[in-house]
C-alpha cells in the first residue's frame, strides 16, 4: 500500500505548493497518513527564505530520516525553496535524502518518485523559478474546508537587499484573471467561505502581463463572479495601495476590512538601506488614507530589526511611529544576514544583545497597542468564522473575526451558543485580551 506523511513549511504560498503535490500523489495512487511510521513516503515541502526557516527544515528532515532508519524501504523526499536555493550542496549535506526536487519541478513529484534511483537523487532547474500554476491544476487543499488560499502570482520583482526571493522563486509571474476566477470558483464550489488572497506583492498583481489588469480587476471579477463571503488580501507592497482599491475595499463589505502590508522599518536612511521604494512620508500618508476611507480596517505590518546600519535613533523614530499609527497587529522580527544577499555584505553589523534588546522594546510597544485596540470590540457584535474546537481547551470553540487572518493573528474563543465550523455567526465580545477575543453567540431575536 502506497502511503504518503507530508510536512509543509514556510508561507501559505508554499502550502499551495504542498496542496499541488499532495493531488499529484494521491492521483498515483497514495493515501496520506497521519503518522510518519505509518507511511511509505515521507515529503518534506521546505521553506528557504531566512536561515531559521532553513534550520527548521534540515531538524524536520533529520527528525523524519530516523524513521527511514527503522525501515529503509520507506522515501524521504525533499522539495521547495530551500532545494531551489541550495542546490546540489544538499546532496552531501543530507545523504538520508532519497530525492530532491526544485521548484520548478514539483508538479510532476508522482512521476519522480515513480522513477527514483539512487543515482538521480537532485532534479532541479537551474537558476530561479518559472512556473506558474493555473486552475486545471490539481490541488488538495489542506486547510479547513470553509477557508483556502488564493496564489494569483508567482515571484517578486523589488528584490529588497535582505531578501532571496528573487533568486529563489524568480521574478514576477502573474495569473490572469480568467484563471484565477475558474479557480475560485472551484473552491467556492468545494464550500470555502474565506479565501484569502496571497502573493509576494498583492499590488503587484498584472504589472507583467502586457495590459491593463491590476488588483481591483481582479477583485470586481472575483465579486462579480463567485459568492464567497470574505476575501482577504494578505502582503501588499505600501507604495503601491491605491485609493482606487481602498474606495472598492469601503463599498464591498466582502472584500475584508483587514490588509497586510509590511512597513519593515520606518527610518528613511533604513529603508533606503533595505531598497524599499518608500519613506516614512509615506507610510503616514497611506495610514492616514486607509482609516478615512475604511475606519475600521485592521492594518498588520511586519517589522524588521536589527538591519545593519540601524541606531537607537531609528528605533526611537519605529517606536513613536507606532505609538502614532495604533496598528492592530505587528510582527517584528530580528535581522540576520542571508548568504547571497546585497545586505549581507554592509557594514555596521547590530549585534545580537542589542537586537534583541531592540525587539523586546517594540514588542512591548505594541503589546500596549494591541490591549487598546482589542478593548474596542467589547461590547459589540461581530460576525465571526467559526474555525472548530479550540487549540487551547477542548471545553471551548474558536473562531475569527474579520479583523483576524488565519494562522498569524489572534482568534475568538466562543463560550456559549450552537454553531458548526465554517459558519460565520454574529457574536457578542465580551472580553479582549493582548491578542484574543472571547465572545457569544447572539440568538436570531437578540439579533433583530
Amino acid at each position: 500500500m502506497k502511503t504518503l506523511f507530508m510536512v509543509s513549511l514556510g508561507c501559505p504560498k508554499n502550502l499551495v505548493d504542498s496542496e499541488v503535490m499532495l493531488a499529484a500523489l494521491e492521483q498515483a495512487g497514495f493515501t496520506a497518513v497521519e503518522e510518519p511510521e505509518a507511511a511509505s513516503l515521507i515529503l518534506v515541502n521546505t521553506c528557504g527564505f531566512i536561515r531559521p526557516a532553513v534550520e527548521e527544515a534540515i531538524d524536520e528532515i533529520l527528525g523524519l530520516a530516523a524513521y527511514k532508519e527503522e525501515d529503509p524501504e520507506k522515501l524521504l523526499v525533499v522539495a521547495g525553496c530551500m532545494v531551489q536555493r541550495y542546490g546540489a550542496a544538499l546532496l552531501t549535506e543530507l545523504p538520508e535524502v532519497d530525492l530532491f526536487i526544485g521548484l520548478d519541478d514539483f508538479p510532476r513529484i508522482a512521476q519522480l518518485v515513480h522513477d527514483i534511483s539512487p543515482v538521480n537523487r537532485m532534479v532541479i532547474t537551474l537558476g530561479p523559478a518559472h512556473y506558474v500554476m493555473d486552475h486545471r491544476v490539481a490541488r488538495r487543499v489542506s486547510t479547513p474546508f470553509f477557508r483556502s488560499y488564493l496564489k494569483i502570482t508567482e515571484g517578486c520583482d523589488n528584490r529588497c537587499t535582505y531578501c532571496m526571493i528573487p533568486s529563489i522563486r524568480g521574478p514576477l509571474r502573474s495569473r490572469t484573471v480568467d484563471d484565477l476566477v475558474a479557480e475560485a470558483a472551484i473552491l467556492e464550489q468545494s464550500g470555502v467561505r474565506e479565501l484569502s488572497l496571497i502573493a509576494q506583492d498583492l499590488t503587484a498583481y498584472g504589472n507583467d502581463l502586457g495590459y491593463a489588469v491590476n488588483l481591483v480587476d481582479l477583485l470586481e471579477a472575483l465579486l462579480q463572479q463567485t459568492f464567497i463571503p470574505w476575501l482577504r488580501l494578505l502582503y501588499l507592497y505600501p507604495s503601491s495601495v491605491t485609493d482606487s482599491l481602498l474606495q472598492l475595499m469601503a463599498q464591498q463589505p466582502r472584500v475584508l476590512p483587514y490588509l497586510d502590508i509590511p512597513f519593515q522599518h520606518v527610518s528613511d536612511r533604513v529603508l533606503l538601506a533595505m531598497h524599499r521604494h518608500y519613506t516614512r512620508s509615506v507610510l503616514d500618508d497611506l495610514v492616514q488614507r486607509i482609516r478615512r476611507y475604511i475606519p475600521e480596517c485592521a492594518i498588520r505590518t511586519t517589522i524588521l530589526i536589527g538591519f545593519p546600519g540601524e541606531t537607537d535613533d531609528d528605533v526611537d523614530q519605529l517606536v513613536l511611529a507606532l505609538e502614532a499609527w495604533q496598528l492592530d497587529h505587528v510582527g517584528v522580527f530580528q535581522y540576520q544576514d542571508e548568504e547571497g544577499s546585497q545586505a549581507a555584505g554592509l557594514s555596521h553589523k547590530v549585534s545580537d544583545i542589542e537586537k534583541e534588546t531592540r525587539y523586546q522594546r517594540v514588542m512591548e510597544t505594541q503589546a500596549a497597542i494591541s490591549i487598546r485596540r482589542q478593548a474596542r470590540f467589547v461590547g459589540r457584535v461581530e460576525p465571526v468564522l467559526v474555525e472548530g474546537v479550540s487549540r487551547q481547551s477542548e471545553l471551548l470553540l474558536e473562531g475569527r473575526s474579520r479583523f483576524q487572518a488565519p494562522e498569524i493573528d489572534g482568534c475568538v474563543y466562543i463560550t456559549a451558543g450552537q454553531v458548526r465550523p465554517g459558519d460565520i455567526v454574529p457574536m457578542r465580545i465580551t472580553e479582549a485580551h493582548t491578542y484574543d477575543l472571547v465572545g457569544e453567540v447572539v440568538n436570531e431575536q437578540e439579533n433583530r
